[in-house]
């Protein structure tokens, strides 16, 4: 028993990985962090493990998809073998004397890529049986998929390297030998190699040959030929040097054709190939610079980021539609004075009640109820439950819902399904369309988030070459434009507006008007972004001069830059800004002003409701019966208090940061709660209150939260759609429904 563990211990495949665990540590990690994101250990609040687990191309998950996976993970592994041969191979002397020694070191390298495989396998039949609810043929089929793409292109690269050396080395051998006596630093190497191939011998007692059958490496003759291990090592390194380059070249054209469905690989095997390119540079620099690497890639980032600070390498995120060839404007208090003087602030008062008297007369009724709406932030989760909310709601007012509507409020992806309603409404009073047609569930509800991380792996972590034009101007492409373009194709193009052509469906008083509120990075202030000037949330009224301004008007600041021509699906990007996911959008300002998602500072859209219905108190006292803040949201106003396990150090250092951001959104309702209160006070009418809630802090025990994320499983899908018959939506909606039918 134990001269078999012996055995065991110092085969060949074993020790190779404890050699990984002891020296290659930073290509181990690579694999790590490759299971971590398929299990959903890294990158879970976004919902990267889906990429892995239900990829998608031309908007399918099938053999094909995973067939391209399977080929990219192919590459992988085959990068893995090709940099730990090169790296590794001379320490393990016995190989020398083997024929086809490279495809015996693969043959004995891959537990790692092996045991990664079938974690992998593993977790996608777990994913697709619970989540999907596919059954076990098509999950056969998408293994299928995914194992023949790896296997195809496993045999390839081994035909290759048993291709090139028969002939190709032959004919360059030579050259390379003579370009290495050239080259000072690379002979020097290759000596060092040379010379720890004669001092460390690991012991190893057998291997694995091609046909997977032991072999005892105490029957090798030990003869080692010095220039034999030369032309080996020359062979494997121009191999790994046209790999590399064809890598390369790989992800330069992809990134060239962001916007072309046909190349818009699953964002899985984008990844795969990243990881690929960064197990080869691993590779190159440990090669190159030995003990000196991490301080090479130290000195490396301090470069680049010295280099990007002064501007050397910059490419911002713009906004399309804005014009950024102009003089930028200057970001300062007196500049805002200067766009909220008591002029533009009586000016922007009076037009927006010209817009409610436009919206008494389209009610029909002296006194007729007002709806506030608002919808809270949360991703694609948030999107969907808010379209659902919307057409139930309309549903059991009879249709009512965007005509009662006087204003709506919020964030993130809240707002984008309900600016998707709203143009659905706008559209159906041209047509006969129903707006409850659960097509529009399943547009909003498809995947956001593939396009976006392919477009981040294949062209943003690279130089973005290449532009697009709109209305005239031109901007880089990146991939919040690769998100804006998926999202308005989901949606069947009919946001491809500008923000200035829903002005006069909002002053008529036919649609909502719609205020967008993303938060600005430099100081914390929101800024507005609305079809008209909305200087009015800005300051108050009693102190117009005051330097306490609570937000910007976009349309006002901007005005020297075309702002009206800013992209609604831009706009709306702008509000829903994912932190790494969806990149922040930079504006022609100095200093330069960078917005972030609205949820930062109101993820409800509480807040400038009841500012504007402070603002117009007087009209809204007079003209209506009261008003109707109808809240939608996907989280629960009153969760569990959750107890906290003991701190470990880790815990210790980063709970006061954490608490803060982990408690953000109930610190809002806190706040959004006594603004409401405070209301009551200074509002002299009637105000209630509906909420639909997503999250309703049921005993569920099969259901769990769908992510924070833009890709959601069938199963989330089903779950967000279903939340709206629980019993306190249900009262919820009658209780909107007595609201508008006691009128």
């Amino acid at each position: 028993m134990k001269h078999k563990l012996n055995q065991i211990i110092h085969s060949f495949p074993i020790q190779l990985v404890f050699y990984h665990v002891r020296r290659n540590v930073a290509m181990l990690g690579i694999w790590i962090i490759l299971i971590a994101a398929m299990a959903g250990g890294i990158g879970r609040v976004y919902g990267i493990q889906y990429l892995f687990l239900d990829p998608e191309y031309l908007t399918r998950v099938n053999f094909w998809s995973f067939f391209i996976v399977g080929i990219t993970y192919g590459q992988l592994v085959m990068a893995f073998h090709m940099t730990s041969y090169i790296l590794d191979s001379h320490r393990f002397t016995f190989l020398g004397i083997l024929e086809r020694p490279f495809a015996k070191f693969s043959v004995n390298n891959s537990i790692i890529p092996l045991v990664t495989f079938i974690v992998y396998v593993l977790l996608i039949v777990q994913f697709q049986l619970n989540n999907e609810f596919k059954n076990p043929w098509h999950i056969v089929t998408d293994l299928a998929g995914l194992a023949s793409g790896m296997i195809i292109l496993l045999i390839v690269s081994f035909f290759y390297f048993k291709w090139t050396n028969k002939d190709i080395f032959k004919y360059f051998a030579g050259n390379v030998d003579k370009q290495l006596r050239k080259s000072g630093l690379s002979r020097e190497r290759m000596m060092k190699k040379l010379k720890e191939t004669r001092t460390q011998k690991f012991s190893v007692h057998n291997y694995l040959d091609l046909e997977l059958r032991i072999e005892k490496t105490d029957r090798l003759v030990r003869f080692y030929d010095k220039k034999t291990i030369l032309k080996v090592f020359d062979q494997n390194h121009i191999n790994s040097v046209i790999i590399g380059s064809v890598l390369i070249i790989m992800m330069i054209v992809l990134g060239g054709y962001t916007d072309n469905p046909v190349l818009q690989i699953p964002a899985a095997a984008s990844a795969m190939l990243f990881f690929t390119m960064l197990i080869i540079l691993v590779g190159a620099v440990t090669y190159w610079f030995r003990g000196w690497g991490i301080s090479f890639v130290v000195g490396l980032f301090f470069v680049v980021n010295i280099a990007v600070k002064n501007g050397y390498i910059s490419n911002p995120h713009e906004a399309t539609g804005l014009n950024y060839s102009s003089e930028s404007v200057k970001y300062s208090l007196d500049q805002l004075r200067k766009v909220n003087t008591p002029t533009e602030y009586f000016e922007d008062v009076h037009q927006m009640t010209h817009n409610l008297e436009n919206w008494k007369k389209n009610q029909g009724q002296d006194k007729p109820k007002m709806i506030l709406l608002c919808t809270s932030g949360g991703g694609q989760r948030a999107a969907l439950w808010t379209l659902n909310a919307m057409q139930k709601l309309d549903s059991v007012t009879n249709g009512l819902l965007m005509n009662k509507t006087a204003l709506i409020t919020g964030a993130s992806g809240g707002m984008i399904g309900a600016a998707y309603f709203r143009e659905i409404y706008l559209r159906s009073l041209q047509s006969e369309d129903s707006i409850s047609d659960e097509q529009y569930l399943e547009n909003i509800a498809r995947d956001n988030l593939n396009p976006v991380i392919f477009s981040l792996l294949v062209n943003d972590a690279f130089l973005k070459f290449r532009t697009y034009d709109y209305l005239g101007k031109t901007y880089s492409m990146d991939r919040g434009y690769a998100f804006e373009q998926n999202l308005n194709n989901n949606l069947g193009g009919i946001m491809d507006k500008k923000i200035s052509d829903y002005a006069q469906d909002e002053q008529s008083g036919r649609i909502p008007t719609m205020i967008l509120s993303p938060t600005i990075a430099n100081d914390g202030r929101k800024l507005y972004i609305t079809s008209r000037p909305f200087s009015f949330m800005n300051i108050n009224e009693t102190a117009k001069d005051s330097s306490k301004f609570r937000g910007v008007d976009y349309l006002r600041l901007f005005s020297e830059h075309d702002a009206g021509e800013l992209s609604f699906i831009t706009a709306l990007r702008m509000s829903a800004s994912f932190p790494y996911i969806t990149p922040t959008i930079m504006l022609p300002s100095k200093p330069r002003m960078e917005v972030m998602d609205a949820g930062i500072s109101d993820n409800f859209g509480v807040s400038d409701a009841i500012r504007f219905l402070y603002v117009f108190r007087k009209w809204v006292e007079e003209n209506t019966s009261g008003v109707v803040l109808v809240i939608i949201r996907d989280t629960h106003p009153n969760e569990e208090i959750e107890g906290r396990p003991i701190p470990s150090i880790v815990d210790r250092l980063t709970y006061p940061i954490a608490s803060v951001y982990n408690n953000m959104g109930r610190m809002q309702d806190r706040s959004n709660d006594s603004r409401i209160e405070q209301a009551s006070k200074w509002f002299d009418a009637p105000m209630d209150i509906v909420e639909l809630i997503y999250d309703s802090n049921e005993n569920d025990t099969d259901q769990k939260r769908a992510s924070l994320s833009w890709h959601l499983t069938t199963k989330e899908k089903h779950d967000i759609i279903k939340k709206i018959e629980e019993e306190g939506n249900k009262k919820a909606l009658n209780k909107l429904r007595a609201l508008i039918h006691s009128e």
